[in-house]
């Protein structure tokens, strides 16, 4: 395959697995970053030791402080900015993206708009975006332990270009048309996992955890039909498999966020001492909004934002979902 430029806009640990994945391939990728000593250490010692700590970078890796120069002569852009700061981030340099190839990794809802990152994307730079999305922690990419995604977007002829671009030996691409589905997965699998690490910091059980996990698909489906997306979608990589990955992993940092409030901690002084944005919390007051916008019963959603932003507790929480109304399961 030729080699080409590609872009990652934002040097967190999925965007750097992902650049140290292409640049592997032999690709010449450039990587911006916000933090100055980020791009510090991955130009002079090929490593992002703030983000992805002890793994080697190579050396056709090259990290920029200004994003203008990262984009220069790219033929794929990639967005791996938090949901929250897509839109500032991107209207910086909307005038000087001349490539079509748009790639997100970004699993959110942003708070003002309710639009996923395609769609704030879509806005910006009114180009078709492409989302890539899946069962996938940074680390163990990083590592090249064996994982599987889907590529999502309008044109297959785009999807099929970018999965031949980035599927690798241990990292197998799929492609798939429903990018709504694709993204509402991504984005509400995070509000999820916080629940499941209040659950198990309380200590609810097994019992509750897999009713936990399969009724939260529950909700991400129905919210995801409600916006046009497929079923089929939710029984996918991008679906079920992400979700059971991060209600079942403290590599999660929104299991963790939701494990440290159920063991007491106050979620301002959680966001205060992490390292990472956890997309969950925010996502968690987007979603709740767009649901009652909407008209789609999502109680467990309910539960996490009243957890978050009105400081319920988190056995309480439990009891008011073990309480509700007897109803048919579907």
């Amino acid at each position: 395959m030729t080699k080409i430029n590609i872009s990652v806009i934002g040097a967190g640990t999925w965007g750097t697995a992902m650049a140290k994945l292409l640049a592997g391939k032999g690709h010449n990728v450039n990587i911006w970053a916000r933090e100055d000593e980020v791009v510090k250490d991955i130009n002079q010692h090929n490593e992002n030791k703030q983000f992805l700590k002890g793994v080697n970078l190579p050396k056709n890796l090259k990290a920029y402080s200004d994003i203008n120069d990262c984009i220069n002569n790219s033929t794929i852009i990639i967005n791996a900015v938090p949901t929250q700061f897509i839109r500032d981030t991107f209207s910086k340099i909307n005038k000087k993206i001349k490539t079509d190839y748009i790639l997100s990794l970004s699993k959110g809802i942003e708070v003002n708009t309710f639009e996923r990152p395609s769609e704030i994307l879509k806005d910006v730079l009114k180009k078709d975006v492409y989302v890539l999305s899946g069962p996938n922690f940074a680390t163990e990419i990083a590592s090249q332990k064996p994982a599987a995604t889907t590529i999502a977007g309008r044109d297959k002829r785009v999807r099929k270009y970018l999965q031949q671009i980035i599927n690798t030996q241990y990292f197998r691409v799929y492609e798939n048309d429903d990018l709504i589905g694709i993204e509402i997965s991504g984005a509400l699998k995070n509000v999820m996992a916080i629940a499941a690490g209040m659950a198990d910091a309380i200590g609810l059980g097994n019992n509750a955890k897999a009713a936990l996990i399969t009724r939260g698909l529950n909700e991400i489906r129905k919210l995801g039909k409600k916006m046009g997306a497929k079923d089929i979608t939710f029984l996918g990589l991008s679906g079920i498999g992400d979700l059971l990955l991060t209600c079942n992993s403290n590599i999660s940092r929104n299991y963790t966020v939701g494990y440290r409030i159920g063991r007491g901690e106050k979620i301002k002084d959680i966001i205060t001492s992490m390292n990472h944005i956890a997309e969950g919390i925010k996502t968690s007051y987007a979603v709740y909004k767009f649901s009652k916008k909407v008209d789609v019963d999502m109680p467990i959603t309910k539960e996490v934002y009243s957890v978050l932003y009105k400081d319920k507790n988190p056995k309480d929480a439990a009891t008011s979902l073990m309480s509700r109304s007897l109803k048919p399961e579907f």
